[in-house]
């Protein structure tokens, strides 16, 4: 667990192209690290209190772990209907 100090669109590498969204984390034990917000939008603010796991993203230098969607803070993303384990997301009503 560790909280959020601040929030940014991040640059990737190329050949690829997009502002990815990453969060600098301060993790319990004093560290700083980047963090992958993964799924279509997110929530999160400067104090929202969040859960990381690690797995490194590929186009993106320094980010190592990935934020996980659904825990704490973090909400799940909405409207999703494949691979719903992995972004936090209910069951749709039918």
């Amino acid at each position: 667990m560790s909280a959020q100090t601040a929030e940014k669109r991040d640059q990737k590498k190329k050949p690829n192209s997009a502002l990815r969204k990453v969060a600098r984390v301060r993790l319990t034990n004093g560290y700083e690290v980047s963090t992958y917000i993964g799924g279509e939008g997110h929530n999160l603010q400067e104090h929202s209190v969040v859960l990381i796991r690690g797995g490194r993203v590929k186009d993106l230098p320094g980010v190592r772990y990935h934020t996980v969607r659904g825990t704490l803070d973090t909400a799940g993303v909405s409207d999703r209907r494949q691979g719903r384990s992995k972004y936090g997301a209910k069951r749709p009503k039918s």
